[in-house]
């Protein structure tokens, strides 16, 4: 007689699922605003728009994951700061356009799901929306057994946002002369990964729990640092200044995230002395041998997120932010 074979004998554990589910009812919750109107587990989730007090709201949203560091978080066997890195750098991506985040979906695709796992995981993106006053309304969890390898996972997010049109904030207005503002990275953020992880692991032969007294930590800690999110710094610029252009320095570095938001004709000068390269960027660069212009072309460098404003208002805005509790950089300027 044959033996009856079942979804989980195929390596999909329906009861996991449900456990997983059970255990991030509450995180979930925990980051609901008044505006949500449906519980986690419904087929969609449902966002209210009424009293929005805005004259031409535009939604604007963005979707993104947070690369290769999943290895990382793998590695140490941390997953609490991987949700709260994907939803910062979602975050990041539409205050850019000068929104302020509404609400916030993921996904999670595995080879094995652990509740435990998705519970850390589910923890650091309920942080990252409490902080942010976006609702964690939904997401999706699939167990592929066969296309991820079993202790490995994927993670994607999706954030809606909310900005006035008239607010719009898409750099057309910038124009020569204009000054740039840089806030501080905390780490790599989410981009260049695969070529840190080659240099410190594989070239330098760094274990995860390797100490580094420039570091003042571990590598796999470093690495695993939580990408900032800038909302508390730029929103009340954008309601006390004239803020010409926003960039979230992301895969491409500081001079290729940029010129994104640059109207034609226009490009920047940047002054790379006017702040130190962490200690994190040199071990890699010295260990790996990496050029200048690679290392500025992959990482952040340092900067995490660049502001344009006239020369009239920069100093302002750098004192604003100083009071705030920032160390912003004069970074240069745009020019023709």
């Amino acid at each position: 007689m044959k033996k009856k074979i079942d979804y989980k004998s195929a390596g999909v554990d329906i009861k996991s699922g449900e456990e997983a589910v059970n255990r991030i009812k509450s995180l979930a919750r925990s980051t609901f605003t008044d505006k949500v109107l449906t519980d986690i587990g419904k087929f969609g989730g449902f966002f209210s728009l009424q009293d929005i007090d805005m004259a031409d709201p535009v939604l604007v949203s963005s979707i993104d994951g947070v690369g290769t560091k999943l290895k990382v978080a793998s590695l140490v066997n941390k997953h609490d700061t991987i949700g709260e890195d994907l939803v910062n750098h979602c975050i990041d991506d539409i205050l850019a356009g000068g929104a302020k985040p509404l609400f916030f979906l993921d996904y999670i695709g595995t080879g094995k799901l652990s509740p435990e796992i998705i519970e850390q995981i589910i923890t650091g993106m309920a942080r990252g929306c409490k902080e942010a006053g976006c609702a964690l309304i939904g997401g999706e969890m699939a167990e592929m057994p066969g296309f991820y390898q079993k202790n490995e996972y994927d993670l994607v997010g999706t954030i809606v946002g909310i900005v006035d049109r008239k607010k719009v904030i898409d750099g057309s207005s910038i124009k020569k002369g204009d000054r740039l503002i840089g806030l501080r990275s905390s780490g790599l953020h989410t981009n260049g990964y695969s070529l840190a992880r080659k240099v410190l692991f594989d070239i330098a032969h760094f274990a995860a729990d390797t100490y580094l007294d420039e570091l003042g930590t571990t590598v796999g800690e470093a690495l695993l640092w939580t990408h900032r999110c800038y909302l508390q710094f730029i929103e009340p610029l954008t309601e006390k200044f004239d803020i010409h252009g926003l960039s979230h320095i992301t895969g491409g570095g500081i001079y290729g995230n940029t010129k994104r938001i640059l109207p034609e004709g226009l490009s920047i000068n940047i002054n790379w002395n006017n702040w130190e390269l962490p200690g994190l960027f040199r071990i890699i660069q010295e260990r790996g041998d990496i050029s200048e212009e690679e290392m500025r072309k992959v990482f952040n460098c340092g900067i995490g997120y660049v502001i344009i404003v006239s020369d009239e208002q920069a100093s302002s805005v750098m004192n604003n932010l100083k009071n705030a509790g920032e160390k912003p950089v004069d970074m240069g300027s745009v020019i023709s």
